[in-house]
């Protein structure tokens, strides 16, 4: 392709034989940053476009679920910045509590030393002194991957301005009767000794057992915890379960304690799971609690912050893991197992920082009464003020914020925003607003906890603008555009930034669209996990491929709302296409390919012209139409392929011999060939803006692909005419390639062949350029057809390839590949004629077999038509 034909113009810039992705992508993030592109102004009386980076932990790194949200998200702010928006993505960072306090302990251990050591103050200072010299590498990793933020505005979490705002919203709340303090159920972590949100408990399915215990002669539960039976109040059957109508306001002694306890009626209980009795135990599992809510029942709390049983009796004092083997031995004793079964796989919650089994506490804590933020959430989406992408997914939302229960925001941690309570030594309790003096004096203690992580992101879409203050940022950049997550936080994170939004702005919602991706996966469609060893660093491939082919390979798997599979091959394959790209830029170089000045009129540009214009205001007609719809994959996969197949493989090659031949013909199409490329690259910018930035600006000597405008759909120049024509010249084409291949004719071997019919087919003008394209010689003396092809539209191709080929070794070839595919074929038919198979079988597994049935029986009739065209 990069063979010089014509003298370049003077003042073009030479291309470097290969890109080399290393040599230009920081070279060209520094300039962008010095150069001012990525920032935003309030000041601007253009249309506002926004997006607020969903903040990564500042202990995190870069993983492939962050670098395919940010692909997304950078695509779609440089495509507003060319539509010329005012487009702010703003960057930032979560304080991350739990995660980042488990980073500082462990440093400290290592020094001998706990947080407890220290204090208070000085602990958070280490937290601060950690985040300095260590924190944020992830920052660094959002530049390589060419993320295009307005880095002026970097906010974090824990910082003046975003402390101001939790504190302002607490205090709103509070006063507003929707937050309070109360003993709960919640999710407790043994080992962090904190509250958990329901985001930070992993559900795994784990071998654990499950014993059924009798009571009495009438009364059998079964548990997979036997050891919280020491904090039983009751047991709970189905009032309409006419098996056990008759105990409901009985009692019945609890084992081991000589407790008794009642028997309520409660329709919570589903009379098929196991007995239709269930233990209740309020103040350690959350649906007992409920239970004991309704029947005014007592709770028991039998286990410490730690997990170890806090019961009198023999079991006092042991683990919740010894004391589980120990009561079940002890029930044993006394022949109270009626069965035991294990392993019985059920599902468990684990802390997601340090793995430990999650127990469910009954624990003072504070808590967002979510019922009227929950339903203004909801209303916000069924009215039409927000839009989920795609709507399937709405339904997923519904289902969460309609039944929403309150969410505990304190954390037994030292490290986050602390709760903004005084308690005082009569028992007062006094919130404090940010502009207000806490009460002193003898007594008056702040309450210990801080807010969970969630609280302060869940303001972060107005936060982040200058609220509480009316800021020129709010006014201008909220409601932000977009948000783009994925949907395993649909519930957790954007529920709380809808309802903190729509509380906090009067309102007005956070964002006009959330558009929601899937999670990376392998190319199997396994996820991503150490324990599979099939996890990939996106920095490994920056390294070795470019941030653009990691970018490329990302956004052409993200469906809307569907997972993406990645492979390092598919990663290979996105170099190759960036490659691809400037090779055909560096020869329309060589060959003085130009911007400038106006496009030839159609009357003076040949049909090949016209077809690539036509085939271009098609395809940034659809790629307009794939971006607002977020069909990231499939904005990809078109320009992809005009690309390479279009632009590269048919327009470069069918160039060739005009721009060799010189004069105006070869001018127009210079120009022509200049202007697609331009507009090729600016569309493909969003996606892959390093290796676009550099061939933008060699091609057309300005200053910034980034501030170009963005490709309008020319439909003046669809012409449906040229593209018949054309491809009616690429299908003669491909079929004497196909030809040529399958007879074992060299690339570069010429043949002589007549061709007929061409005037019939309507292109008749075409003849040179197809013999160019297919290394077809005209017949001369002697000339005789040993093969003929019969082509669309009347075209048929005689060739004379004796000679040329070696027969013999071509049938032998030949009837090996037949062999080869009438075995394909028996087999997948033996397998579809089988309706075991084709009942037991997968749907996928089975449309598989399908499709390659159908491939080899192609084969064969490909295969019979070149053994008929091989010379006698």
């Amino acid at each position: 392709m990069t063979e010089r034909l014509d003298a370049r113009r003077p003042d073009a810039p030479t291309l470097a034989g290969q890109y080399q992705p290393g040599e230009v992508e920081q070279r060209r993030y520094e300039q962008w940053v010095a150069a001012g592109h990525f920032r935003a102004s309030a000041e601007s009386d253009k249309p506002p476009f926004a997006i607020v980076i969903p903040p990564p932990n500042v202990t995190g790194s870069l993983h492939m679920g962050h670098a395919l949200d940010h692909t997304v998200q950078d695509a779609l702010v440089r495509r507003k910045r060319m539509q010329g928006h005012e487009a702010l993505w703003l960057p930032g960072m979560d304080h991350a509590g739990i995660a980042t306090q488990n980073v500082v302990e462990r440093q400290l251990a290592g020094q001998g030393l706990s947080r407890h050591d220290l204090g208070r103050d000085k602990f958070v200072e280490r937290v601060w002194q950690w985040k300095a010299e260590s924190g944020g590498a992830i920052l660094g990793q959002m530049r390589r991957l060419g993320d295009s933020v307005d880095w002026d505005r970097e906010r974090f979490t824990m910082d003046e301005g975003l402390s101001r705002a939790v504190q302002t919203m607490f205090k709103k709340l509070y006063d507003d009767g929707l937050i309070y303090r109360a003993n709960r159920i919640i999710n407790w972590c043994p080992r962090c000794l904190t509250a958990l949100s329901d985001i930070e408990v992993e559900h795994t399915d784990d071998d654990g057992e499950l014993v059924s215990i009798r009571y009495s002669d009438e009364v059998v539960v079964a548990t997979t915890r036997a050891e919280t039976m020491l904090g039983d109040t009751a047991v709970a059957v189905h009032p309409a379960d006419e098996r056990y109508r008759h105990l409901i306001g009985t009692e019945v002694e609890l084992p081991l304690t000589g407790r008794r306890i009642p028997i309520v009626g409660d329709e919570h209980v589903d009379p098929a799971f196991g007995t239709g009795m269930v233990k209740v135990t309020p103040a350690h599992d959350p649906n007992d609690f409920e239970i004991g809510q309704r029947h005014d029942l007592p709770s028991l709390t039998i286990m410490d912050e730690r997990g170890v049983i806090t019961a009198h009796g023999p079991f006092q004092g042991l683990d919740r893991y010894e004391a589980r083997p120990a009561i079940v031995a002890a029930l044993r004793e006394q022949g109270r197992i009626v069965a035991e079964k294990r392993p019985y796989v059920h599902a468990v919650g684990h802390c997601s920082r340090c793995r430990t089994t999650v127990e469910p506490r009954l624990s003072l804590q504070w808590f967002v009464n979510t019922t009227p933020l929950a339903k203004a959430a909801g209303d916000a989406v069924r009215d039409g003020r927000v839009t989920i992408e795609p709507a399937e997914l709405a339904k997923r939302y519904f289902a969460w914020v309609d039944n929403m229960h309150d969410w505990c925001i304190s954390r037994q941690l030292w490290w986050g925003h602390r709760i903004p309570v005084w308690y005082g030594p009569d028992g007062e309790i006094v919130c404090v607003g940010p502009d207000e003096t806490p009460p002193t004096g003898e007594g008056w203690r702040q309450d210990e906890d801080v807010l969970d992580t969630w609280f302060s992101s869940g303001l972060w879409p107005f936060s982040t603008l200058g609220w509480p203050e009316r800021t020129a940022d709010l006014a201008k950049f909220y409601p932000t555009s977009v948000l783009v997550t994925g949907y395993d936080i649909l519930f957790f994170w954007v529920a709380r930034m809808m309802m903190f939004g729509l509380y906090a702005m009067d309102g007005v919602q956070p964002f006009d669209t959330v558009a929601l991706h899937g999670m990376v996966r392998d190319q199997h469609g396994k996820k991503m996990s150490k324990s599979f060893g099939n996890v990939v660093d996106p920095l490994d491939w920056i390294d070795r491929y470019g941030a653009d082919a990691t970018r490329f390979t990302l956004a052409r798997g993200a469906n809307p709302g569907g997972d993406v599979p990645v492979s390092e091959e598919w990663c290979q394959g996105s170099r190759n296409f960036c490659n691809k790209l400037w090779n055909a830029t560096r020869f329309a170089l060589l060959n003085g390919a130009h911007t400038e000045g106006p496009l030839p009129a159609a009357d003076q540009l040949s049909t090949v012209d016209r077809w690539i214009l036509s085939r271009l205001a098609h395809v940034t007609a659809e790629v307009d139409e794939q971006f607002e719809a977020y069909e990231f994959a499939k904005v990809c996969d078109l320009l992809y392929h005009f690309a390479w197949d279009d632009v590269c493989d048919w327009y470069v090659e069918l160039s060739k011999p005009v721009l060799a031949e010189g004069g105006a013909a070869a001018e127009a199409t210079r120009r022509v060939l200049g202007h697609v490329l331009d507009q090729l690259l600016r569309l493909l910018h969003p996606v892959i803006p390093f290796v676009t930035e550099e061939l933008w600006t060699a091609l057309t000597g300005g200053e910034t692909v980034m501030t170009a405008s963005w490709p309008v759909a020319d439909r003046t120049g669809i012409d449906d005419a040229a593209e018949a024509e054309v491809g009616t010249v690429q299908r003669v084409v491909t079929e004497i390639r196909r030809f040529r291949s399958d007879q074992g004719l060299r690339p570069t071997q010429r043949v002589a062949a007549r061709l007929d019919g061409l005037a019939v087919a309507g292109i008749a003008g075409h003849e040179r350029l197809i013999r160019s394209l297919v290394r077809l010689d005209a017949p001369g003396d002697g000339f005789q057809a040993s093969a003929t092809l019969a082509m669309p539209g009347e075209v048929s191709v005689e060739l004379d390839t004796r000679g040329s080929i070696d027969v013999a070794a071509e049938r032998a070839r030949l009837t090996k590949d037949r062999a080869a595919a009438g075995k394909e074929v028996a087999q997948a038919r033996a397998k579809l004629d089988n309706p075991a198979f084709v009942g037991k079988a997968p749907e996928h597994v089975v449309a598989k077999i399908r499709e390659r049935l159908a491939t080899a029986e192609a084969d064969l009739l490909r295969i019979d038509a070149a053994l008929e065209a091989l010379p006698s």
